[in-house]
C-alpha cells in the first residue's frame, strides 16, 4: 500500500491545510471557527504542520492586539498533492484489488436456489 504522510493523514491537520490551500492566509479565529477545534488543539496542530514546515505562521500586531495568521508554504502545497495523489492511487488500486492481499469474499449462491418473486 502507498504510504501516506503521517502529519497530513491525522484528520484535524488535514482539513487545516485543506482549508488553507483555498486561501492565501487564514487567521486563528477563522480556522477556529471553521474547524470547530479548541484553541489548545488548533495550535497543536498548527504548530505540528509549522515543525512540518507545511504552514507559516504569520504574527502581527493590530494596534496593541496580537494577530496571528497562517499561509500554506509550497512544501506544504507540494506534499498535499503528494497526499491527495497517494489516495487517488490506493484508491484505484483498490477497485481492482491490487493493494488489498484479501479481496471481498462475494458467495455464490447456485441459481438452483433462486425463486421467481
Amino acid at each position: 500500500m502507498t504510504d501516506l504522510d503521517r502529519v497530513i493523514h491525522e484528520p484535524a491537520r488535514l482539513r487545516i491545510l485543506t482549508v488553507l490551500s483555498g486561501v492565501e492566509t487564514a487567521d486563528f479565529n477563522f480556522l477556529l471557527s471553521t474547524l470547530g477545534l479548541s484553541k489548545g488543539n488548533l495550535s497543536a496542530h498548527v504548530d505540528r504542520l509549522e515543525s512540518a514546515r507545511y504552514v507559516e505562521v504569520l504574527k502581527s500586531f493590530n494596534g496593541k492586539i496580537p494577530h496571528t495568521k497562517y499561509r500554506l508554504t509550497e512544501a506544504g502545497r507540494e506534499a498535499l498533492a503528494s497526499y491527495w495523489a497517494a489516495l487517488d492511487r490506493i484508491r484505484a488500486g483498490a477497485g481492482r484489488g491490487l493493494n488489498n492481499p484479501h479481496p471481498p469474499v462475494v458467495p455464490k449462491i447456485p441459481t438452483s436456489d433462486l425463486k421467481p418473486i
